[in-house]
């Protein structure tokens, strides 16, 4: 894990095509993402988010170009990524706790059928208490609230010590309290060495938390800063006939 996590940028995908069975969905993708740092991506539902970011977990093919994670080919760096979907695949009647649900985030390091260590059960403590959730650690997992329920994966991806944190959408549905934790804890992640790839539709969270933002639509439209990225030209470009209007320094995308 070591060796993966100093090798080179954490994210670099050159002239890649992202596609399913032999046919694009996104093309152009050009990244370079270091250690420590947070990307975000940007586009209408449709654009590509979701597929790359499966990209980098190896679980869509790159069928042009190239793209690695921490030097290796996506599949090869899965043992330091960490992946916080839009929703879990978790039966919400399925008797399991939030404390075993982020303990899956473990199974990595201690197998599947290998009893829990100490220095396991002490991760899953941390990362509930990282996310306001030590509280709940007993209570059934899908009685939580869908913030709670948001937040427990986020701590799952914690537990796991990953490098590399992708977020798919994790902010839909999910209360102010929810949101303001989880936003903490990657920031603290992000400021640890810890990188960041996080899929959303709020402009104003994209200009708060980005380092860079990647916007999408059926290919890669541009990446940058938030302030050269997230302008109101480049935005009517890659979301086609939405109409955006630029008001006090805040730039909103109106459906025709």
């Amino acid at each position: 894990m070591g060796d993966l996590a100093a090798a080179g940028a954490a994210l670099r995908y050159t002239g890649a095509s992202i596609g399913y069975h032999g046919t694009p969905v996104l093309t152009h993708v050009d990244l370079n993402l270091a250690a420590g740092r947070r990307l975000v991506l940007i586009g209408p539902n449709g654009a590509g988010k979701s597929t790359l970011i499966k990209s980098v977990l190896g679980l869509v093919p790159v069928l042009d170009g190239t793209a690695t994670v921490f030097g290796q080919p996506p599949a090869q760096a899965r043992a330091v990524t960490g992946y916080v979907p839009q929703t879990d695949s978790l039966d919400a009647d399925f008797p399991v706790t939030t404390a075993q649900v982020v303990m899956m985030g473990r199974y990595r390091r201690i197998g599947w059928w290998r009893p829990t260590r100490a220095v396991d059960r002490r991760a899953v403590t941390q990362a509930l208490d990282r996310v306001g959730l030590a509280d709940r650690a007993g209570t059934q997992f899908g009685t939580l609230s869908g913030g709670q329920r948001q937040r427990a994966l986020v701590a799952r991806a914690v537990a796991a010590e990953a490098r590399l944190l992708l977020l798919d959408e994790p902010f839909n549905g999910v209360d102010a309290v929810s949101q303001d934790a989880i936003l903490t804890v990657l920031r603290e992640l992000s400021a640890t060495g810890t990188s960041l790839v996080l899929s959303t539709h709020d402009l104003a969270l994209a200009r708060e938390l980005a380092d860079q933002v990647c916007l999408l639509n059926g290919r890669q439209w541009a990446v940058g800063p938030p302030g050269e990225v997230l302008t109101a030209e480049t935005l009517r470009r890659a979301y086609g006939r939405h109409a955006v209007d630029v008001s006090d320094g805040r730039t909103v995308l109106v459906e025709p």
